[in-house]
């Protein structure tokens, strides 16, 4: 049978209550016990003080010691009226001490009276017994000591009577107390517990693919910062299902017009619409290469995502290698009517630890993204210099240029400005996304803003490393 946390958070309140109820209950115990046989040897030394009184009034009328001695019922009448406080300092007469009640012989066994030799006159105790000796003096002369024995625990009767009522009352209280703490403990625990059912809840309809699912995140305690966690992971899932149906919608796109065009022309040649000639093959071959060049750049995206795409480290100079990037492509932009200008220091060298071939495919597509998408008779502008422990290459082209808005996006999958950088044009939209994930496996950063020639301009920030390293 699943024992529910509500249950468990109950028991585990209630168990601490119960256990600061027992030890609360102990404590009380041991200082009531403590405090009451204090306050009984108060009363005893009080007794003892007012018993010390009587002697020194009495013995002056003994003349010693020796009365007591062989008088034992004369002692018992002393101590019988020790219990009684004196309204005044006169001497009671005898026959007021026969009126008083019997002596308490725990009292009495504890006493210890000595003559002023130390010498015991009644054999009532010892005088190791008593830790404190009072000497007794009538007239300014010493005439014994009297002592008493303190009490270690409660015995006598009305005592332990009066002990016991009051323990009863304490086990009560803490009874009454543990109760109280059970009928707390029970929505306090209901009141935690609802706000994990509410996280629980959420966490079953987000795995059932219910990512708008949200939860209250007002308070600052542990539960709430899981709360806020949670709504940013359903935040996070949900960004990240939009943007794979969207990744669905526009491959299913992109693959669907090459295909519709091949078989268009297949079509056509096998109706004879269009005869079989060296142009019909041409056109063929070239949306197959399209589609092929479609295809690799999905594989490279898909490997990058897996963190398969594989880097052979190396350290080499990368203006070098940006150069003979673009002395290899220089006649492309010449049939396209562009200029390519490089501009940095002639002795400029970056070295950085690098896969060469990735190095050369950032390269490639970020000229090939300016060469694709720059008007005939414009410029396309390489320049490169440092930046503390960074080589810093910035890509600019002339127009047309791009929306501010659209700046930030260019990076993404397939995206395109269909105003300018259309499908006839450019490729698929994915140079970029390439560039992007080559440069974040180099540890640098790529970013895109308007040009001064007024197209866009491309920096991309790599980490240097020393030469030779």
């Amino acid at each position: 049978m699943l024992f529910r946390l509500k249950y468990k958070w109950f028991a585990t309140l209630l168990l601490s209550l119960c256990l600061v109820i027992i030890g609360m209950f102990a404590l009380m115990q041991w200082s009531f016990d403590r405090g009451f046989l204090r306050y009984v040897n108060r009363l005893e030394q009080q007794r003892l003080e007012q018993l010390a009184t009587l002697l020194e009034q009495h013995y002056p009328l003994l003349g010693d010691w020796q009365m007591l001695q062989t008088n034992p019922a004369l002692w018992r009448q002393l101590l019988r009226a020790s219990l009684v406080e004196p309204e005044s300092g006169e001497l009671l007469p005898m026959a007021a001490l026969r009126r008083h009640g019997p002596p308490e012989d725990l009292f009495a066994r504890r006493l210890v009276l000595l003559d002023a030799k130390g010498r015991p006159v009644v054999p009532a105790g010892h005088r190791s017994c008593a830790e404190e000796l009072r000497p007794l003096q009538v007239d300014g002369h010493l005439i014994g000591y009297l002592g008493l024995a303190c009490q270690r625990k409660v015995a006598l009767q009305h005592q332990l009577v009066f002990a016991s009522e009051q323990k009863r009352a304490f086990f009560l209280i803490a009874l009454a107390m543990a109760a109280g703490a059970a009928l707390l403990a029970l929505p306090l625990a209901a009141a935690m517990v609802r706000r994990v059912q509410s996280l629980a809840q959420a966490t079953h309809q987000l795995a059932a693919g219910c990512y708008r699912v949200r939860v209250e995140a007002h308070a600052n305690d542990e539960l709430g910062q899981l709360a806020r966690d949670f709504n940013a992971l359903a935040r996070t899932l949900e960004q990240n299902e939009q943007a794979r149906r969207r990744w669905l919608a526009d491959i299913s796109h992109e693959l669907r017009t090459p295909l519709a065009v091949l078989r268009g022309e297949i079509e056509a040649l096998q109706d004879g619409l269009r005869p079989l000639d060296a142009a019909a093959l041409a056109s063929l071959q070239g949306e197959t290469l399209r589609l092929g060049r479609l295809v690799d750049d999905l594989y490279q995206l898909s490997l990058s995502d897996l963190g398969a795409l594989t880097y052979r480290w190396q350290t080499l100079d990368a203006v070098a290698l940006l150069v003979q990037v673009g002395d290899e492509m220089r006649g492309a932009f010449t049939r396209a009517g562009l200029e390519l200008c490089f501009e940095w220091l002639p002795d400029l060298t970056a070295w950085l630890r690098t896969d060469g071939d990735r190095l050369q495919q950032l390269f490639s597509n970020l000229l090939a993204n300016s060469l694709a998408y720059t008007d005939g008779g414009g410029r396309v502008r390489v320049a490169a210099h440092r930046d503390g422990a960074e080589l810093v290459i910035d890509v600019q082209d002339s127009a047309p240029g791009v929306p501010q808005e659209s700046l930030p996006r260019l990076f993404e999958r397939l995206y395109r400005v269909e105003t300018s950088r259309s499908r006839e044009r450019g490729g698929a939209g994915l140079g970029l996304s390439i560039c992007r994930s080559i440069v974040e496996a180099h540890g640098g950063s790529i970013q895109a803003r308007p040009s001064p020639l007024g197209g866009v301009w491309i920096e991309v920030r790599l980490p240097l490393q020393e030469e030779g390293r």
